[in-house]
């Protein structure tokens, strides 16, 4: 049974199931950002999976990358796996616009999250989970 890490469940809420990812919100309303997390457990590096795996966790990255396309506006996409405070392999896709919380800096460390509230984050979710599950 896949064990999501502890802090990606505090910090995000579910969008749905990918073939091999979990597809969440980071709970931050500054951007546009979803986390892909492979469902294996005890993954930490992009290498641990195997090579027909990273194909597919490219091709989810590019299913995610092209529903944002279509629905928020963008200047630049980020597309990080750090892992240093979360070990549990993870991918970042985070939207950028000129006009947003820091760029042209990282979204880490530069501006404080703005977590997602009532009706704006039930739209967001509404929006997004559509993709998912069908």
């Amino acid at each position: 049974m896949f064990i999501l890490d502890q802090k990606l469940r505090q910090d995000s809420f579910l969008l749905g199931n990918l073939e091999l990812c979990q597809v969440l919100l980071m709970n931050d309303s500054n951007y546009p950002w979803l986390i892909l997390v492979p469902q294996k457990n005890n993954l930490i590096e992009i290498f641990d999976l195997s090579f027909d795996e990273q194909i597919l966790l490219l091709k989810e990255i590019n299913f995610v990358v092209d529903l944002l396309k279509k629905e928020y506006p963008y200047h630049k996409f980020n597309i990080a796996n750090l892992g240093n405070i979360v070990s549990q392999l993870h991918i970042h896709v985070i939207v950028r616009q000129k006009n947003d919380a820091t760029f042209p800096k990282p979204v880490w460390g530069n501006a404080p999250a703005v977590p997602y509230s009532g009706n704006i984050l039930n739209e967001t979710l509404k929006n997004l989970q559509k993709y998912f599950n069908r």
